[in-house]
């Protein structure tokens, strides 16, 4: 076990930008793809994910400032900071479970493809994390290592299942065959935005509205471009942080350059992730003839060159500020995960069919949802972040705004709890699964049928 631990401890010193492309490039070397093809494939997968890293970097080191400064202009007191997904990560692999989750999950995913109870391949093993967080807070809660591995085993089923279940929009708004969506934190969202794009489709006037930039090509709107929604949202901020002009054209152009970079960067992963995909799936089914409608799952980047996921994103940002002045209740100040809004609405963009006005509307209650949950869980977050030796600034309690604020894990965690309310919602959640379940089986019978 302790060989174990340190051969993961090691692996997992290195970038997602850099572990995923060896684990492709093994992969590759294993299905006979020629080794030039196969380096280039996953040095563009690598560099693809790296400039995704930067870009995201880039806009935080810009946009947290800004915000920072409008919450000291506005004489505002939002106690609880969101530092992003760091310090979750680290408590997560400080967990004694996290390093067991890893060989489950994979042999859970071998058994699966066994038994044909999925697709999905999924390479994703940076973002198995998401699974072990669920497993650490079941442990934290109620000691049981037992209990602790039954919650990551069956939110990685439930997720694999979901990547399923993404696949047919994926490759309907993207044009990407064999490949869906990994990361619980957006492919998860799936039952609620298929479920409510199912009622939306019953609302007169409501489901004729159509905001879809990524079809607007041919239109001369100058708001179907990312570029333009990043630089409105720079000057908004800007002004409300009473910047002077100077320091707001540069927010503008700063947040404006970000939203050109970031589909550039999707474009290469969905480029290095093709070849290796189409050899992958030839080698599967020269051995094994019936399985020729594999899936590879991998981060929410390869979509992110689609300009309508940009765009909901972007406007979701001001949004969530201004949620976060005016929800009772909520006591975090959204910074490190603003723009991780960007992925973890993407499967909700191509479920709605690229239309951005139905992501806003699915996108309100989810970032309310965030906010209380993320304060909610503030002070256990604070806590194992001092006991794995998280830096926390001032001794201010810190949270994560969406990873923190998942409402699929945090559900799933009060019902390991026994929560009444949690067990309560159980048929909902069931009716959601029935509804996306439907809806997935029309689509692959009729993928050419818009519903």
């Amino acid at each position: 076990m302790d060989y174990l631990k340190t051969a993961i401890d090691l692996f997992f010193q290195f970038k997602a930008y850099v572990m995923l492309p060896i684990i492709i490039f093994i992969i590759a070397v294993i299905i006979r793809m020629p080794l030039k093809k196969a380096f280039l494939s996953v040095l563009q997968l690598g560099a693809g994910f790296a400039g995704i890293f930067i870009a995201f970097d880039f806009f935080v080191s810009n946009i947290n400032p800004a915000v920072s400064d409008l919450m000291i202009m506005r004489d505002i007191n939002l106690p609880v900071l969101d530092v992003g997904w760091p310090p979750l990560a680290a408590i997560t692999w400080a967990s004694p479970i996290a390093h067991l989750s890893i060989p489950i999950i994979i042999v859970i995913n071998i058994v699966m493809l066994t038994f044909n109870l999925t697709r999905t391949i999924y390479l994703d093993i940076w973002n198995y994390w998401h699974f072990a967080m669920l497993g650490a807070l079941v442990l934290n809660a109620s000691n049981s290592i037992a209990l602790a591995l039954i919650s990551t085993a069956l939110i990685a089923v439930y997720t694999i299942k979901m990547a399923d279940w993404a696949a047919p929009s994926v490759k309907r708004e993207m044009d990407l065959d064999g490949i869906t969506i990994s990361p619980l934190s957006s492919v998860g969202l799936l039952p609620y935005a298929q479920s409510l794009d199912a009622v939306i489709e019953r609302i007169p006037v409501i489901r004729n509205i159509d905001y879809n930039p990524q079809k607007s090509d041919k239109e001369a709107s100058i708001l179907s471009e990312p570029m333009v929604i990043g630089a409105l949202v720079g000057l908004l901020l800007g002004l409300l942080a009473k910047y002077p002009m100077k320091e707001t054209l540069e927010l503008c152009v700063n947040i404006a350059a970000v939203m050109f970079i970031l589909p550039q960067c999707g474009s290469l992963i969905g480029k290095g992730m093709g070849d290796v995909s189409s050899t992958l799936k030839d080698a599967v089914v020269k051995r094994f003839p019936h399985k020729d409608n594999l899936l590879v799952a991998l981060d929410s980047g390869v979509v992110l060159h689609n300009k309508s996921i940009l765009t909901a994103g972007i406007i979701l940002m001001p949004l969530t500020i201004l949620l976060a002045l005016i929800i009772k209740g909520n006591r975090t100040l959204p910074l490190g995960d603003l723009v991780a809004l960007i992925s973890q609405v993407s499967v909700m963009v191509l479920i709605f069919r690229g239309n951005v006005f139905r992501t806003i509307i699915a996108g309100i209650p989810l970032v309310i949802s965030y906010l209380l949950i993320s304060t909610h869980l503030a002070p256990l977050i604070t806590s194992l972040s001092k006991k794995v030796g998280t830096a926390v600034l001032d001794d201010r309690m810190i949270t994560s705004l969406t990873d923190g604020g998942n409402p699929l894990r945090f559900w799933a965690l009060k019902l390991f709890e026994g929560n009444l309310i949690a067990i309560v919602i159980i048929p909902l959640f069931i009716l959601m699964l029935i509804i996306s379940y439907r809806r997935y089986k029309k689509e692959i019978q009729e993928p050419s049928k818009e519903h």
